[in-house]
């Protein structure tokens, strides 16, 4: 692995500040970030630690606001997102494993940009949004515009998740499966989000194609390109696919508000 240099900046300025280096990178909780430099995927001369930025933390009243650096593990554990919003804690369980949840943050989940990872799709049927930081100051994206491509987001050179918010759920009724095919903590072949506003089912699908994507409706999954890759061929997730989407709206419209 190459030699980088860290910095653990204290402001949010500094921090962005210090990643304006051509080769520097963020890291939140690291879980990605390391194994990927470990890999050879990413050589960046400097990291910039952001777990002094003081942006943790869950609030709730009337939608969920969670600071970037709350910890998948903290998300699972809240009452408020419990009590509020069932579907997300229910996805957190089975989310890799909890050593990964001590450590993986929710922005830095977001920001991978990975077509597997479970709450991308979940947050971008409930309509989350994110604040996002930069030298040309703050923005918003919804988290279904985060993501351009595999392993690609609209985040540009220096910009950093500071906050997640997500609406209410009200009287919608919500759910995320995923199908494993190698182990229960392994990255998912397909996962499947859908959100019921009565009979109106709002569907995003992951894993099988190379971003979080919104269906039109039931009818479009049969159009949907799907990616072929380790954990499954593109006609085996299109079958997946047949099957999981039956399983998720039911499984939605048996859910607790």
């Amino acid at each position: 692995m190459r030699p980088f240099e860290l910095l653990e900046p204290r402001t949010l300025r500094e921090a962005i500040s210090a990643l304006q280096s051509a080769d520097a990178r963020p890291m939140s909780g690291g879980t990605a970030v390391m194994l990927m430099m470990k890999a050879g995927v990413l050589r960046p001369s400097r990291l910039v630690s952001l777990r002094r930025l003081g942006l943790e933390g869950i609030e709730a009243g009337g939608s969920l606001r969670i600071g970037a650096m709350t910890t998948l593990r903290a998300l699972e554990k809240s009452d408020l997102v419990r009590k509020g919003w069932p579907v997300i804690t229910k996805t957190l369980r089975t989310l890799s494993n909890v050593r990964v949840r001590n450590v993986a943050t929710l922005g830095g989940h977001l920001a991978h940009g990975d077509p597997h990872m479970d709450l991308p799709p979940l947050l971008a049927a409930l309509g989350a949004t994110v604040t996002i930081a930069g030298a040309k100051g703050e923005r918003t994206s919804s988290v279904e515009a985060l993501y351009r491509g595999y392993l690609e987001t609209t985040l540009q050179k220096g910009e950093l998740i500071t906050k997640v918010e997500i609406p209410a759920l009200g009287k919608k009724r919500a759910a995320y499966l995923k199908c494993t095919t190698r182990s229960a903590d392994d990255w998912p072949a397909l996962g499947v989000a859908v959100v019921l506003d009565g009979d109106k089912p709002t569907i995003v699908v992951s894993a099988a194609t190379d971003k979080p994507t919104r269906l039109a409706s039931l009818e479009a999954a049969e159009a949907l390109h799907i990616e072929g890759d380790l954990h499954g061929s593109g006609e085996y997730k299109k079958q997946l696919l047949r099957v999981y989407l039956k399983r998720a709206i039911d499984e939605a419209r048996h859910a607790s508000h």
